[in-house]
């Protein structure tokens, strides 16, 4: 099974850099670095990139507002060559909140526009003029279309990339991206993800996309996001469970508004309602901490890789079942050197 190392959003990031590589030395096989109101994750991709010898690097995620899609494809290939044929591109809707409070740019219409970049970036990969009339994006832009018309031409990426199809992973929870993805990436990432639940919330949309998926593409990698502790301490498990506590309460409770957070409506459709409510309604009103005690031990044990080796190994043989081929993970130990030995022991126990 894949692993990959989320790493977070902020911290010290030289420090974190220089540790990247002992977790290359334990087998772990990509790097990720997340984007959201941060800094950005490309400068950082590309020093991660010159620091590391034979582990993937990968944007998880670049968000389909902030930058054109031809700029998406320029990145990616950039990477990759930088690289040398080790980049994946990490790709999203992501939200409202960061979309619009941040960018200052319209959510609207993710699905469509999600489409027509990932056509964008394949067309700007194999070197094909670009060429593309769509509902988000028109280049060359015309005149009709509000451009000058004077030197809109199409033109093709100068530099030969590396690879001229680089994979692309999506994130998605919502049923039609979800279809998106399954119908044309190379990857789907969810986040928050439950096996016993996943067959009834994303089994028909994992369908109906794989049905409409080119036969040129390699079968749908499955890589979630969890949180992981793997330890025979009961003291070191608990200090484990209140940090994904946390973690659950603020995607739950805080990711978002009240009618518009993704992670609230899949918890919902898991089943837990009620619950998570109950956590949104604390944590909107400012009691973080009993947000995080109304997570339901249900949930911790079964969104997150905590537990022994033996309990880990379970759970990792129940995402096995549901489809999951690779793991993010996100280590919650107290010390780098214990964050190293729990991410070598998952690659032990997935393999």
């Amino acid at each position: 099974m894949h692993i990959g190392l989320l790493l977070s959003h902020t911290g010290p990031f030289a420090e974190t850099a220089r540790q990247v590589a002992d977790y290359e030395a334990v087998g772990v096989d990509t790097v990720l670095l997340p984007e959201a109101y941060t800094f950005d994750s490309v400068s950082r991709l590309g020093y991660l990139a010159a620091r590391t010898s034979r582990m993937g690097i990968a944007s998880g995620i670049i968000n389909a507002y902030s930058r054109s899609p031809a700029l998406i494809a320029m990145t990616a290939a950039g990477l990759d060559d930088l690289s040398g044929g080790r980049f994946t591109l990490g790709l999203g809707a992501s939200g409202p909140q960061v979309v619009e409070g941040f960018h200052g740019v319209p959510y609207q219409a993710p699905l469509s526009r999600l489409r027509e970049v990932v056509e964008i970036c394949r067309t700007v990969w194999r070197r094909d003029p670009l060429r593309h009339e769509g509902r988000h994006f028109q280049v060359p832009l015309t005149a009709e279309r509000g451009g000058t018309g004077a030197e809109a031409k199409a033109l093709r990426l100068i530099n030969h990339p590396v690879r001229p199809r680089i994979p692309i992973v999506l994130a998605a929870l919502g049923a039609r991206t979800v279809e998106l993805a399954a119908e044309l990436c190379e990857g789907w990432q969810p986040t928050l993800y439950l096996p016993e639940a996943a067959d009834e919330v994303f089994g028909p949309a994992l369908e109906a996309g794989r049905s409409l998926r080119d036969g040129g593409l390699p079968p749908l990698e499955v890589l979630i996001d969890t949180k992981v502790r793997i330890s025979d301490d009961e003291r070191e498990l608990e200090e484990a469970r209140r940090a994904v506590r946390d973690y659950l309460a603020l995607y739950i409770g805080g990711m978002g508004s009240r009618g518009r957070n993704f992670y609230h409506g899949l918890v919902c459709r898991y089943g837990f309602e009620k619950e998570a409510n109950r956590i949104q309604d604390l944590y909107l009103a400012g009691r973080k901490e009993d947000a995080a005690a109304a997570v339901p031990d249900d949930l911790v044990e079964g969104l997150a890789l905590v537990g022994s080796p033996a309990a880990v190994t379970a759970r990792i043989e129940a995402l096995r079942t549901s489809g999951v081929t690779g793991i993010h993970a996100s280590p919650v130990a107290s010390t780098h050197e214990q964050r190293v030995l729990d991410l070598g022991l998952l690659k032990k126990l997935t393999a």
